[in-house]
């Protein structure tokens, strides 16, 4: 029915603040149920990553207690095994966003080691902005916005009304205290006006046509909002 663009991180960690390489990548559910619930819909989904590199999914996110329990792991996994588009991605710099009815930006930690300076990424997410056409982005995702700010320190994203993985999620993550910077506070520094449901609950905004999503939790209520957008929810 339509093209549905998800951009993705083609980092496999996160620097923290020490050095050290946390290995990481993109989260498990952040992809799996956007993907399922817009191809069930009909859509179809193509990967952009920056320099075409394959993603990495944080391994992390496969393991039961994430996935609902055993079973639920087992169809994230297969879901993801199941994802032609995953390794085939197209480079960000080759994608024209007007190709796409949406754009979409799972999460996990490693958006924040290359999308928040990746200047292509940039460019799709203020064209699709200006476009009318929804962008959405959740979790750590959400970090891409940062690489709208323009040399003078401005955003289009200025004053828009976003959420985003929270400072208390980071803290109970264990992250918080070993990260060279907290999404929740560049966010802010970007100057959009932040909003946080309390840490790990669902929680979906909507400003224009930028959606975003706080946590992993928020990812089908997330799909569930941008299908509304397209007129397939």
């Amino acid at each position: 029915m339509a093209k549905i663009l998800f951009v993705m991180t083609g980092a496999d960690h996160l620097t923290l603040a020490d050095g050290e390489r946390h290995p990481t990548g993109f989260w498990a559910e952040e992809f799996a149920a956007p993907y399922r619930a817009l191809t069930e819909a009909g859509h179809e989904v193509t990967v952009a990553t920056p320099g075409g590199v394959v993603p990495t999914v944080d391994r992390v996110s496969l393991a039961p207690e994430f996935n609902g329990g055993e079973q639920g792991a087992e169809a994230v996994a297969a879901l993801l095994d199941g994802a032609a588009a995953l390794r085939r991605p197209v480079a960000l710099a080759d994608v024209d966003p007007a190709d796409y009815a949406a754009v979409f930006y799972p999460g996990g930690h490693g958006p924040m080691e290359d999308l928040p300076d990746d200047r292509e990424s940039a460019r799709i997410i203020t064209e699709t902005l200006g476009s009318g056409r929804p962008l959405a982005l959740v979790c750590h995702g959400v970090a891409a916005l940062l690489a709208t700010e323009e040399t003078d320190g401005v955003s289009p994203l200025r004053g828009y009304q976003v959420t985003g993985f929270t400072k208390a999620e980071e803290a109970q993550t264990g992250l918080a205290e070993r990260a060279r910077w907290l999404l929740q506070d560049r966010l802010v520094e970007l100057g959009v006006r932040f909003t946080e449901a309390p840490a790990w609950s669902s929680h979906v905004v909507t400003d224009r046509n930028l959606l975003t999503g706080q946590n992993p939790g928020s990812s089908a209520e997330l799909a569930t909002a941008l299908l509304g957008r397209l007129g397939t929810a």
